[in-house]
Protein backbone atom coordinates (compact mmCIF):
# COMPACT_ATOMS: atom_id res chain seq x y z
CA UNK A 1 0.00 0.00 0.00
CA UNK A 2 1.78 3.10 -1.32
CA UNK A 3 1.54 6.64 0.91
CA UNK A 4 -1.53 5.08 2.54
CA UNK A 5 -3.44 4.90 -0.52
CA UNK A 6 -6.11 1.94 -1.51
CA UNK A 7 -7.86 1.37 -4.94
CA UNK A 8 -10.49 -0.86 -5.84
CA UNK A 9 -13.38 -2.14 -6.78
CA UNK A 10 -16.47 -1.72 -4.36
CA UNK A 11 -18.85 -5.15 -3.27
CA UNK A 12 -21.35 -3.54 -1.69
CA UNK A 13 -22.75 -5.71 1.14
CA UNK A 14 -26.75 -5.00 0.55
CA UNK A 15 -29.81 -7.29 1.32
CA UNK A 16 -32.56 -7.85 -1.26
CA UNK A 17 -33.93 -4.56 -0.20
CA UNK A 18 -31.03 -2.94 -0.98
CA UNK A 19 -30.28 -1.83 2.07
CA UNK A 20 -26.52 -2.23 3.71
CA UNK A 21 -26.55 -5.61 6.05
CA UNK A 22 -25.86 -4.85 9.64
CA UNK A 23 -24.59 -7.29 12.49
CA UNK A 24 -22.66 -9.57 9.95
CA UNK A 25 -21.09 -11.70 12.63
CA UNK A 26 -18.10 -13.59 12.33
CA UNK A 27 -19.78 -16.89 11.91
CA UNK A 28 -21.12 -15.55 8.68
CA UNK A 29 -18.07 -14.47 7.65
CA UNK A 30 -16.69 -17.46 8.28
CA UNK A 31 -18.10 -20.41 9.48
CA UNK A 32 -17.23 -22.60 12.35
CA UNK A 33 -17.67 -25.80 10.21
CA UNK A 34 -14.28 -24.50 8.30
CA UNK A 35 -12.09 -23.93 11.45
CA UNK A 36 -10.49 -26.97 11.48
CA UNK A 37 -8.48 -25.51 8.45
CA UNK A 38 -5.16 -24.03 9.54
CA UNK A 39 -4.11 -22.84 6.39
CA UNK A 40 -4.24 -19.29 5.95
CA UNK A 41 -4.24 -20.04 1.96
CA UNK A 42 -6.88 -22.24 2.34
CA UNK A 43 -9.92 -19.73 3.92
CA UNK A 44 -10.80 -17.42 1.54
CA UNK A 45 -13.00 -19.58 -0.32
CA UNK A 46 -15.45 -19.49 2.51
CA UNK A 47 -15.57 -16.01 2.93
CA UNK A 48 -19.49 -14.75 3.26
CA UNK A 49 -20.17 -18.27 3.01
CA UNK A 50 -23.15 -18.38 5.71
CA UNK A 51 -24.48 -14.69 4.76
CA UNK A 52 -27.39 -15.10 3.07
CA UNK A 53 -27.33 -13.89 -0.99
CA UNK A 54 -23.93 -13.30 -0.83
CA UNK A 55 -22.12 -17.32 -0.69
CA UNK A 56 -20.61 -17.36 -3.89
CA UNK A 57 -18.46 -13.89 -2.87
CA UNK A 58 -15.46 -15.96 -2.66
CA UNK A 59 -15.82 -16.66 -6.44
CA UNK A 60 -16.38 -13.82 -7.81
CA UNK A 61 -13.60 -11.95 -5.31
CA UNK A 62 -10.50 -10.28 -6.85
CA UNK A 63 -7.43 -8.97 -5.20
CA UNK A 64 -7.58 -5.65 -4.54
CA UNK A 65 -11.30 -5.52 -3.73
CA UNK A 66 -12.82 -3.46 -0.95
CA UNK A 67 -16.04 -4.86 0.74
CA UNK A 68 -18.42 -2.08 2.08
CA UNK A 69 -20.76 -3.59 4.44
CA UNK A 70 -23.57 -2.38 7.47
CA UNK A 71 -22.74 -1.41 11.01
CA UNK A 72 -21.23 -3.35 13.94
CA UNK A 73 -19.63 -5.54 10.81
CA UNK A 74 -17.57 -8.63 12.87
CA UNK A 75 -19.83 -8.65 15.88
CA UNK A 76 -19.74 -11.54 17.56
CA UNK A 77 -16.52 -14.28 18.86
CA UNK A 78 -13.01 -13.15 18.69
CA UNK A 79 -12.77 -15.99 15.48
CA UNK A 80 -9.23 -14.69 13.93
CA UNK A 81 -10.45 -16.87 10.72
CA UNK A 82 -13.14 -14.17 9.93
CA UNK A 83 -10.38 -11.73 8.99
CA UNK A 84 -7.63 -14.41 7.36
CA UNK A 85 -10.28 -15.61 4.81
CA UNK A 86 -10.33 -11.58 3.85
CA UNK A 87 -6.85 -11.52 3.49
CA UNK A 88 -6.08 -14.39 1.73
CA UNK A 89 -8.58 -13.58 -1.17
CA UNK A 90 -6.17 -10.34 -1.13
CA UNK A 91 -9.60 -8.14 0.04
CA UNK A 92 -7.81 -4.46 0.22
CA UNK A 93 -9.80 -2.80 3.06
CA UNK A 94 -13.19 -2.91 4.79
CA UNK A 95 -15.59 -0.02 5.19
CA UNK A 96 -18.00 0.01 7.61
CA UNK A 97 -19.96 2.26 10.22
CA UNK A 98 -18.73 0.91 12.72
CA UNK A 99 -17.15 -3.23 13.44
CA UNK A 100 -17.29 -5.19 16.37
CA UNK A 101 -14.57 -4.49 18.77
CA UNK A 102 -12.55 -7.71 19.06
CA UNK A 103 -12.82 -7.90 15.08
CA UNK A 104 -11.43 -4.48 14.14
CA UNK A 105 -8.10 -4.83 16.98
CA UNK A 106 -7.52 -8.71 14.95
CA UNK A 107 -8.13 -6.63 11.58
CA UNK A 108 -5.49 -3.91 12.33
CA UNK A 109 -3.49 -6.55 13.97
CA UNK A 110 -3.45 -8.40 10.66
CA UNK A 111 -3.00 -5.65 8.31
CA UNK A 112 -6.45 -5.58 7.18
CA UNK A 113 -7.44 -1.84 6.70
CA UNK A 114 -10.65 -1.10 8.39
CA UNK A 115 -12.16 2.09 8.02
CA UNK A 116 -15.06 3.37 9.88
CA UNK A 117 -17.29 5.34 7.97
CA UNK A 118 -20.57 6.07 8.90
CA UNK A 119 -21.16 8.28 5.82
CA UNK A 120 -21.42 5.18 3.66
CA UNK A 121 -25.14 4.89 4.72
CA UNK A 122 -26.04 7.73 2.98
CA UNK A 123 -24.02 6.99 0.20
CA UNK A 124 -25.61 3.51 -0.70
CA UNK A 125 -28.55 4.45 0.36
CA UNK A 126 -28.45 7.33 -2.28
CA UNK A 127 -26.75 4.98 -5.07
CA UNK A 128 -23.29 6.97 -4.72
CA UNK A 129 -21.41 3.80 -3.71
CA UNK A 130 -22.66 0.42 -5.45
CA UNK A 131 -21.18 -2.69 -6.40
CA UNK A 132 -18.64 -2.37 -8.82
CA UNK A 133 -17.51 0.88 -8.60
CA UNK A 134 -13.81 2.04 -8.41
CA UNK A 135 -13.13 3.76 -5.06
CA UNK A 136 -10.04 5.53 -3.83
CA UNK A 137 -9.26 5.78 -0.27
CA UNK A 138 -6.49 7.58 1.67
CA UNK A 139 -5.94 6.19 4.95
CA UNK A 140 -3.44 9.31 5.77
CA UNK A 141 -6.25 11.70 5.21
CA UNK A 142 -9.48 10.04 5.77
CA UNK A 143 -10.53 11.32 1.95
CA UNK A 144 -12.22 8.65 -0.03
CA UNK A 145 -13.38 9.36 -3.89
CA UNK A 146 -15.84 7.18 -5.78
CA UNK A 147 -13.64 7.28 -8.56
CA UNK A 148 -16.36 5.79 -11.44
CA UNK A 149 -19.03 8.30 -10.27
CA UNK A 150 -16.98 11.38 -9.06
CA UNK A 151 -18.14 11.66 -5.52
CA UNK A 152 -15.98 12.18 -2.47
CA UNK A 153 -16.53 11.28 0.87
CA UNK A 154 -14.67 11.51 4.47
CA UNK A 155 -13.87 9.34 7.06
CA UNK A 156 -11.73 9.67 10.34
CA UNK A 157 -7.78 9.18 8.76
CA UNK A 158 -5.95 6.17 10.62
CA UNK A 159 -3.92 7.28 13.49
CA UNK A 160 0.11 7.24 13.09
CA UNK A 161 0.63 3.80 15.12
CA UNK A 162 -2.82 2.08 13.03
CA UNK A 163 -1.10 3.14 9.80
CA UNK A 164 2.43 2.06 10.74
CA UNK A 165 1.04 -1.29 11.94
CA UNK A 166 -0.58 -1.63 8.67
CA UNK A 167 1.80 -0.87 6.41
CA UNK A 168 4.57 -3.32 8.50
CA UNK A 169 2.12 -5.84 7.48
CA UNK A 170 0.74 -6.49 11.40
CA UNK A 171 1.54 -6.23 15.05
CA UNK A 172 4.22 -8.88 15.02
CA UNK A 173 6.26 -7.00 12.07
CA UNK A 174 5.68 -3.69 13.23
CA UNK A 175 7.12 -4.89 16.91
CA UNK A 176 10.10 -6.62 14.74
CA UNK A 177 10.74 -2.70 13.09
CA UNK A 178 10.90 -1.38 16.61
CA UNK A 179 13.18 -3.70 18.23
CA UNK A 180 15.51 -2.78 15.39
CA UNK A 181 15.38 0.63 16.04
Amino acid sequence: MKEGLIQGRLWVLTNDQGRLIEDIDTDQIYHNAYLHITDRRLMGQYALGNLAGWEDFARRAKPGDIIIAGRNFGAGSSRQQAVDCFLALGIAAIVAPSFGAIYFRNAVNSALPVIRCPAVENLVANGQLATGDEVRLSLLSGEGENLTQGIKFNFPPFSGVQLAIIQAGGLFAYAHQLEKR
